[in-house]
């Protein structure tokens, strides 16, 4: 049992990444005893999640103390853990923003939440806030550990790593869980007993090799043979068109779908799923309405408790590991390169299998990506380069240059024009000199 570790939970008013991160901490054996403090600015949303959680303590007789505060140096006294997810501004109006504005100008572009012009845009709102939070951590807690969620992943943990470079961080994403989902269908046994290698860049990554546990056996050729049933099975519910023809053409298996993988891609629209893809944001949309309303009625009726449960994101389980020095193995992490992946820039953060211990997160050599997708990815390393000097500097030329240096963008005219409505839409949140 460990006392006295501070975990705080940045961006906690987000319904549903407050109540399930808290839900796999009060649900840790290594964790009883610790401080959980939520910290969000919006305080209605902030207030809401607490009282859920102190539902979930009282109900289950918790052994656990809570916090809450607005005030983000405050939350961040005495942190041992920070747990960050959130978002710049109105969240869902900049997303569209970020994808019709974007498709006025430039119609190939796919989704444009974290790859595309509109993700750069997603990146020039979110990286300033999460460096001003990476900033109060070295002055505060400088020994703390930081986990963050937040999109646009690969660019937000460059930055990081480009402004302090001695932070103690790790990216994760739950794309990998697409893989882990549909994998024991193909190869017939149970998750537990598949060792997946798999990595790239966030949300533009691929299984690159696949074991049975007991046997040693390559676990491709049973993929190979079964995938077209699987893809039938779930092509409608998903959108996988893409990421059947990548499987295809490169002979690898992408662990996400056509609206992710697409992004990064100045083709992806003549071969992708659109219907599917415009599908996907539609459920997402109902299924987030659906929580918005069911998740506040219940805590207002003090039954809170039976919302705050674990989620099947990745970040508790690493907390316990550091803690604990369990040298465990976790299928997706986002690190910095450093020869991780030979043959991709070394100043770039790749997603890639980690190793977590006492003294953090450690990314597991790769080598050489596979030829073919390594040159996609090289386009995309250098993009991300130019759109995080562009944030860190301010510079509105530098972002002009990581425009034109995007697969999506097919006209320097057209380009001028969209940066200057975009600043103009979100000049509250993109500040370029």
């Amino acid at each position: 049992m460990v006392r006295n570790k501070k975990i705080v939970v940045i961006g906690a008013g987000s319904l549903q990444f407050g109540l399930g991160t808290v839900g796999s901490i009060f649900n840790s054996e290594i964790l009883k005893g610790s401080t959980v403090c939520l910290h969000d600015i919006n305080e209605e949303s902030l207030d809401l999640v607490h009282k859920g959680c102190q539902q979930a303590i009282a109900k289950k007789k918790l052994d656990y103390d809570l916090e809450s505060t607005s005030n983000r140096l405050e939350a961040l006294k005495d942190a041992d853990y920070i747990v960050n997810s959130i978002e710049v501004g109105p969240r869902f109006e900049y997303w569209d923003q970020d994808q019709n504005i974007v498709r006025k100008y430039f119609p190939n572009q796919l989704f444009g939440e974290n790859g595309g012009p509109g993700g750069m845009f997603h990146a020039m709102r979110i990286v300033p806030p999460i460096l001003e939070i990476c900033e109060d951590i070295k002055k505060i807690c400088p020994n703390a550990f930081f986990i963050n969620y937040s999109n646009p992943m690969s660019r937000i943990c460059l930055a990081i790593k480009r402004r302090y470079p001695d932070m103690r961080f790790v990216g994760l994403c739950h794309e990998i869980a697409f893989a882990e989902h549909i994998l024991p269908k193909m190869m017939k046994t149970p998750i537990e007993n598949i060792q997946i290698t798999a990595g790239g860049l966030n949300h533009f990554g691929v299984v690159l090799d696949l074991k049975y546990k007991d046997s040693g056996q390559d676990g491709y050729p049973a993929v190979r043979k079964r995938w077209k049933i699987i893809y039938n099975l779930l092509r409608l519910p998903l959108n996988l068109n893409l990421i059947d023809y990548i499987f295809k053409t490169y002979g690898y298996l992408a662990y996400t779908q056509d609206s992710h993988y697409g992004e990064y891609i100045q083709w992806a629209r003549s071969k992708a799923d659109i219907a599917g893809v415009k599908l996907f944001k539609k459920a997402y949309m109902t299924f987030l309405g659906y929580n918005n309303r069911r998740i506040p009625r219940l805590i207002k009726k003090g039954k809170g408790y039976r919302l705050v449960k674990p989620d099947s994101e990745r970040g508790v389980p690493i907390i316990e590991s550091i803690i604990a020095d369990g040298n465990t193995y976790e299928n997706s992490v986002n690190v910095p390169n450093d020869d991780i992946i030979t043959n991709l820039p070394r100043d770039l953060v790749v997603e890639c299998p980690g190793i977590a211990d006492k003294n953090g997160v450690h990314g597991v050599k790769l080598g050489d990506y596979p030829k073919g997708l390594a040159a996609l990815l090289r386009n995309q390393a250098s993009v991300q380069d130019l759109v995080v000097e562009a944030i860190l500097e301010e510079s509105k030329h530098i972002a002009l240059q990581a425009l034109l240096a995007d697969p999506i963008v097919d006209d320097a005219n057209k380009a001028e024009k969209l940066l200057e409505e975009m600043i103009e839409l979100q000049a509250p949140h993109i500040k370029l000199k």
